[in-house]
C-alpha cells in the first residue's frame, strides 16, 4: 500500500509540473525549498518561540558503546512546534518532496525504488551506518 502511496505521488507530480521543467530549475527550485525548510525551523524559534535551541558540544564518556551513544546524543530543540510553525514546515518540507521527486522524475529515478534501496543499506549496515 505505502508503495503505492509513493508511486501515485510521483506520477501525479509529473502530471502537475509544467512550468521549470530544466533540470536546471529542478535542482534551484529544490534548493530554495529546502532553504525554506530551513528557514521555518529557525522562524519558529526566533519569531514564535515555540522551540528553543539550546546547543553545547555533545560528549559522551571514552568506551561509550553504540547503544549508550545513542542515548546521550541531543537534538538541542527545547519545547515542540506550534501549530503554525508545524503546519508552516509540513507545507515547506512537502514542496520539497514535489521538486525532489520531479528531479527524480526528470532523471527517470523510481523514488520508491530509491527509498527501499536505502532503507536496506541502512538496514544491512545498521550501527555502522551512523550519520
Amino acid at each position: 500500500m505505502k508503495d503505492m502511496i509513493v508511486g501515485q505521488f510521483q506520477y501525479t507530480v509529473k502530471e502537475l509540473l509544467v512550468r521549470n521543467k530544466s533540470i536546471l530549475d529542478l535542482i534551484t527550485k529544490f534548493q530554495d525549498s529546502g532553504g525554506r525548510v530551513n528557514r521555518g525551523i529557525v522562524k519558529s524559534v526566533t519569531q514564535c518561540g515555540c522551540v528553543k535551541v539550546n546547543a553545547k558540544k555533545q560528549s559522551y564518556p571514552d568506551g561509550a558503546d553504540f547503544d549508550e551513544i545513542r542515548t546521550l546524543m541531543e537534538t538541542h530543540l527545547d519545547g515542540e512546534l506550534c501549530e503554525n510553525c508545524r503546519d508552516l514546515i509540513e507545507r515547506d518540507i512537502g514542496r520539497n518532496m514535489f521538486y525532489l521527486t520531479s528531479i527524480c522524475n526528470t532523471l527517470d529515478l523510481n523514488l520508491y525504488d530509491i527509498i527501499i534501496k536505502e532503507f536496506d543499506r541502512i538496514k544491512m549496515l545498521g550501527k555502522y551506518n551512523l550519520r
